[in-house]
């Protein structure tokens, strides 16, 4: 069974194949080399779909589409536009989501400003979610939102493999929402989860989420790393609960800030109890590296009540890894491949679900995501 990962750099989009003992990997050509690429992101639903949103210098923001493999692309003919009469336009398209198996030519794209787009004839054309864009609650966010370093983000596009009308997703500063009429009401998602830098701690919405991923396994089962930790939504016993249960909290570590406070969250496909995450110096201005220059990732077995560090094979110091929101992923094989990349342009792969980690491509552009797909 090979493996392909599929990387959105600062300079373009880059396929790195590898065989099916995970030992060799190959780097083809750079795609869209030089420009800047958010999301790279293969369709499971039919491997030879695939998707890249692109910031280019002399189209703008823009999203490609290939249906082999990568050999040959098409420009989207309408790309996501807000209409004229919004009086704004897209700066970027910074995430990508295929729609319900249901429904293979569906596709959903977060853009900044916050936005929502929705095609139905496989990348093509791109409309605007008007029950989304039209919401009171969507609208107060947009108007209250700074944002992030790069802009107001919209991202953590889940469908629910059960229901495609059950669609979670994220805006920066704005918290996490949630409709189950495929998008015309949306409602906040974000009781008990903390907001410690507004008035209100623990607000209705505002909350800033860093990635949220609906459990493949268990759609009653949600996560998220929030920029005030790692929480847990837990509706397996109850349907109609809303309240998060921050776990992160039994990361500890030996250093006077939180250990549960980083970007990326990697969910394992059938175990609804393991999962990882890459946590970040938070202290003062947020430098956003590794923990006392320590690379680390923090493993649990049990849905969150215990936590194991995992760092054998990273440097042992001076190594400030920045690790984005989107820049890692598994591999659905058996043991579990987890990927994560960096900043520096280094692709790290544990092949034993994060005992030991090994550095399979560097010397690339800063990574911005990481999506990965095996045969």
């Amino acid at each position: 069974m090979a493996v392909r990962v599929y990387l959105a750099t600062r300079k373009g989009a880059f396929i790195l194949e590898g065989d099916s003992d995970r030992k060799k990997w190959n780097l083809l050509e750079p795609i869209y080399f030089g420009n800047i690429i958010y999301h790279f992101v293969p369709d499971p639903r039919n491997p030879s779909n695939l998707m890249i949103a692109a910031k280019t210098g002399h189209l703008g923001p823009t999203i490609f589409r290939s249906t082999d493999l990568g050999n040959t692309w098409k420009e989207a003919t309408t790309p996501p536009r807000f209409p004229k009469e919004y009086g704004k336009t897209v700066d970027f398209v910074f995430w990508l989501t295929p729609g319900h198996s249901s429904e293979p030519d569906v596709w959903y794209a977060g853009v900044t400003p916050q936005g929502l787009f929705r095609t139905e004839d496989g990348g093509d054309n791109w409309q605007i979610m008007e029950g989304h864009h039209n919401n009171p609650l969507i609208n107060k966010i947009r108007e209250s939102s700074e944002g992030t370093p790069i802009g107001p983000l919209l991202h953590s596009i889940n469908i629910d493999k059960n229901d495609k009308n059950h669609i979670i997703l994220a805006h920066s500063t704005g918290g996490l929402l949630e409709t189950f009429d495929g998008g015309t009401d949306w409602k906040p998602l974000n009781e008990d989860v903390l907001a410690n830098f507004l008035p209100d701690e623990y607000p209705e919405w505002g909350q800033c989420i860093h990635n949220a991923q609906i459990h493949p396994a268990d759609s009653n089962l949600i996560y998220q790393q929030n920029h005030c930790g790692v929480y847990k939504l837990d509706r397996r016993s109850d349907q109609g609960n809303r309240k998060w249960e921050r776990i992160g909290n039994n990361i500890k570590g030996d250093l006077d800030i939180e250990y549960d406070i980083g970007f990326p969250l990697i969910l394992h496909p059938s175990d609804v109890n393991k999962l990882w995450v890459v946590t970040m110096d938070s202290s003062e201005v947020w430098p956003r590296t590794s923990i006392d220059g320590k690379p680390a990732v923090y493993h649990s077995k049990d849905g969150g009540s215990n936590w194991t560090r995992q760092s054998n094979g990273f440097p042992k110091e001076n190594a400030y890894f920045t690790v984005l929101r989107q820049a890692t992923s598994q591999d659905g094989q058996d043991p579990l491949g987890l990927y994560m990349g960096n900043k520096a342009g280094e692709l790290w792969a544990s092949f034993d679900e994060g005992n030991n980690w090994d550095c399979i491509a560097r010397n690339l552009p800063a990574i911005y995501s990481v999506e990965v797909l095996s045969d």
